[in-house]
This record gives C-alpha cells, sequence and structure tokens, in this order.
C-alpha cells in the first residue's frame, strides 16, 4: 500500500510538473513553491526567487508549506529513502520529523545495502 502512495505521488510530480522558468513567467509562484515543498527540497531564498521574476513570496511560501507537509508524511518515508532520495533536513521543527528521517534512514540503509 506505501508503494502505491508513493507510486501516485510521483506520476502526480512528472504529470504536473511545468519548468520553474516558465512557472515562474506564468506567475505561478504557488506552484513553484509546491513542487520544491513536494520534491523534499530547502525554500528558495528570496533572492533566488527575485532571480526567476517578480516573485510573489508569499504564495510561494504557501505553496511551499502545503508541498513539504505532502512529503514530509512519515508513512512514505522509508519508501522515499528506499528509492535512494537523500533527505536534506527539509522536514526539521515539523512534529513527525523524527519519525520521517527515522524512517528514512531505514529505507537508505536498505538501498545502500544493495
Amino acid at each position: 500500500m506505501r508503494l502505491a502512495g508513493v507510486l501516485l505521488m510521483v506520476l502526480t510530480l512528472v504529470g504536473c510538473a511545468k519548468g520553474v522558468d516558465e512557472l515562474a513567467k506564468e506567475g505561478s509562484w504557488q506552484q513553484i513553491g509546491y513542487q520544491d515543498g513536494v520534491r523534499g527540497q530547502l525554500p528558495r531564498s528570496y533572492s533566488a526567487l527575485q532571480e526567476l521574476g517578480a516573485a510573489n513570496q508569499a504564495e510561494y511560501e504557501n505553496g511551499y508549506h502545503r508541498g513539504i507537509k505532502e512529503f514530509c508524511d512519515a508513512d512514505y518515508a522509508f519508501q522515499i529513502g528506499l528509492s535512494g532520495q537523500q533527505y536534506n533536513g527539509s522536514c526539521e521543527g515539523l512534529p513527525e520529523a523524527q519519525r520521517f528521517r527515522m524512517e528514512w534512514q531505514r529505507g537508505w540503509n536498505e538501498y545502500s545495502s544493495h
């Protein structure tokens, strides 16, 4: 069941992922933030957003928080580690951060042992 959830998340990302430059031209700052968050990336700085265009920081942050909440679901952390995806600490400060990190590490250890 977990694998199905991870696959659904990946397919969703692939299906709706436009390039960041294209999204910036459209003014889709919330979507840029969401994509960064759901991929487990650390948030972009204000200056990094400004390099893309006239950024709306509030919209970016709203999208990022929504995306990072989905990424940091500890029920999927094992699969993320097992897939070989690095974890950069993007979930720190969230309620299930420790559980996420432990489950990711368990998956990462199994991935690394093959």
